[in-house]
């Protein structure tokens, strides 16, 4: 026979306490003293409590369910932040609400709503299409990772340095030409830091160079279409110089290397490249490739930790709002590997 399900009465009844009391004991348990805590604590595992989550979110209205937008799954920058992000279950208990925009602005506003009508207590953004001043308008917490975030919380890597970084070490390769491929992205989103930091020691050290922003594509064919045309445009471009390409993340780099291993059947001389995000295809191409660390485990963590504060302070019987957005930024890691000298 079915076991009957224990109740908040069964409970108060094996205690002596009334039934306000177990409430007050899932509730806000730090209004009851230490050792009635542990008294209700004994009775749970003496009755071999299981607890009713619907029931829990019915009386206080609390899901534990976060929302996460994210803008693709090819990437695997996004795969790799997401993981990362789904692991903070264990430090704090929230469950996770996930869909893939794909760059696609009302799919992700049809998306929002989906998540509010499950009552989420947060969200988590990683998509580009939506101002945050329109996230901001939701009224919940919101944390944006490396993207456009003037009205929201958020955590950033230091891109400006990571472009540096990378930049200097392709000078340091002493290559003749240097080429960084980006998206044609606007100087309000973090990654736009990677084209100023490669500009900036292309102009400090009067080093050749070519810049090529252009939007590669939503899908893994697209972009590996556009950066085959790239890659045919260099070599036509740059016959007997030794070609210093700096591509705006490893998913992108790994198809650049792969082309142009296709053709030598090596990495020449001639090419000398780096990513940037130290995503695991990075150290599992068929050349292990230098990149720019984003720790991304710090900025998951980092993310969750500014989320859950404001979660918290919601909960509270008069929640004081943030005077601003808070904005923090991780440092980059340089990574030399096989494609670098």
């Amino acid at each position: 026979m079915a076991k009957k399900n224990v109740t908040f009465s069964d409970i108060a009844k094996y205690t002596n306490f009334s039934k306000t009391t177990i409430s007050r004991y899932f509730n806000n348990p730090d209004s009851l003293t230490l050792e009635n805590q542990q008294k209700i604590a004994d009775a749970l595992i003496a009755l071999d409590y299981k607890e009713n989550k619907v029931a829990r979110i019915l009386a206080n209205g609390k899901t534990e369910f976060v929302g996460i937008i994210i803008p693709n799954l090819y990437l695997h920058y996004y795969s790799q932040m997401l993981n990362q992000i789904l692991s903070t279950y264990e430090t704090y208990g929230y469950k996770f609400l996930v869909f893939v925009g794909n760059d696609k602005e009302e799919t992700e506003r049809r998306y929002i709503q989906e998540l509010l009508a499950y009552k989420i207590e947060g969200m988590v953004i990683l998509s580009h299409t939506i101002h945050s001043g329109e996230l901001a308008s939701y009224g919940l917490p919101v944390v944006t990772i490396e993207r456009e975030d003037q009205h929201t919380c958020s955590v950033n890597t230091d891109n400006y340095m990571g472009g540096v970084q990378a930049t200097s070490l392709l000078y340091k390769n002493h290559c003749g030409i240097l080429i960084h491929v980006n998206g044609d992205i606007t100087s309000d989103v973090p990654a736009y830091g990677r084209i100023r930091g490669f500009q900036d020691v292309c102009q400090e050290y009067g080093l050749p160079n070519q810049l090529i922003l252009t939007h590669l594509g939503n899908t893994y064919p697209e972009t590996a279409r556009s950066i085959r045309q790239i890659f045919e445009s260099i070599e036509e471009k740059y016959p007997g110089q030794k070609k210093g390409v700096f591509m705006s993340n490893d998913t992108h780099a790994n198809i650049f290397l792969n082309l142009v291993v296709q053709k030598y059947g090596t990495l020449p001389d001639s090419y000398r490249i780096i990513g940037f995000d130290d995503s695991p295809i990075s150290s599992e191409a068929i050349i292990p490739t230098s990149t720019v660390g984003q720790q991304v485990e710090k900025i998951a963590q980092e993310a969750m930790d500014l989320l859950v504060m404001q979660m918290n302070e919601q909960k509270k019987r008069k929640p004081v709002p943030l005077a601003a957005p808070i904005h923090k930024i991780v440092t980059p890691v340089l990574i030399r590997r096989d494609t670098t000298e």
